[in-house]
């Protein structure tokens, strides 16, 4: 999948973006409110793409995608995209930014894009979401792009209490 927004474009994630995606996951934010995944080298980041996103791509069609800025492409400044847990019955959307460009509209671009794309292409008619009851900017995104709040759960074998949102893809 390769979608162009105004300010973005979409794009399937390969081996050669294993150095942007050691540098994400191990940013601030994504350490709080998404959490470690120990994560530590370059090669380390070619297996979670291998085992995770592109392996995702080959069963379902859909996952997470590299986000860059349209004036500079080869900069990729965040990830958008679907991923369907075994925990949850539905596909749920996940989003983050790398700290420079968060908070200024790339997670909602991106996302709008991607679930267009979810029901044109795949024909997904709902899709969920989760979150951390502190992660105030995730939730108030998440109400921007008409999801709703179901209810709270736990998945991930851990204690950690997880809020659970849906939309319906009309």
């Amino acid at each position: 999948m390769i979608v162009k927004t105004s300010r973005l474009i979409i794009s399937k994630a390969t081996l050669k973006d294993a150095p942007f995606f050691l540098e994400i996951m191990n940013s601030p934010n994504w350490i709080k409110y998404i959490g470690d995944r120990n994560v530590k080298t370059v090669k380390e980041a070619e297996t979670y793409l291998e085992k995770g996103i592109i392996k995702s791509y080959h069963e379902r069609g859909y996952g997470f995608y590299k986000v860059a800025l349209k004036s500079n492409p080869s900069a990729t400044i965040g990830i958008c995209g679907l991923i369907k847990r075994e925990e949850l019955e539905i596909p749920d959307l996940g989003f983050a930014m790398l700290p420079l460009y968060e908070g200024i509209g790339y997670g909602y671009e991106s996302s709008v894009s991607v679930l267009e794309e979810a029901k044109k292409k795949f024909g997904i008619t709902k899709v969920g979401a989760i979150t951390l009851q502190s992660n105030l900017n995730s939730i108030k995104l998440l109400e921007k792009l008409g999801f709703s709040f179901e209810k709270r759960i736990k998945l991930f074998d851990d204690d950690q209490e997880l809020l659970f949102f849906v939309k319906e893809l009309l």
